[in-house]
């Protein structure tokens, strides 16, 4: 950082993770969100997410993408563009840089 203080990124490996009262309400906002499109076709759109923290993001979009069968789980990930075989038909997985794949399904 500039002002030249100490840094650590936000990563769930001890109990420095952001996880406050504005989280907590995001995360309601998010369920909420869930309930209220069941039944419903529903974009589960992953980009860039690793292994590093995958309960937070991958593993719960691929559940959720096996729990609605008008699912579709989509990732762009340069080297880690996989899914599960269970929802192979209704997954996207394409392995390439994000910035240049966006570029290119928006025509520029």
């Amino acid at each position: 950082p500039h002002c030249g203080k100490p840094m650590t990124m936000s990563l769930r490996c001890d109990d420095t993770f952001v996880e406050d009262e504005g989280w907590h309400r995001a995360a309601e906002r998010y369920e909420n969100f869930l309930r209220t499109r069941e039944g419903q076709r529903i974009l589960f759109l992953e980009l860039g997410v690793g292994y590093n923290t995958p309960v937070i993001i991958k593993y719960p979009f691929w559940q959720m993408t096996s729990k609605y069968p008008d699912a579709t789980y989509a990732c762009i990930n340069q080297g880690q563009a996989v899914c599960p075989q269970e929802i192979e038909r209704q997954s996207i997985c394409i392995d390439a840089d994000i910035g240049n794949t966006l570029s290119t399904i928006a025509g520029k």
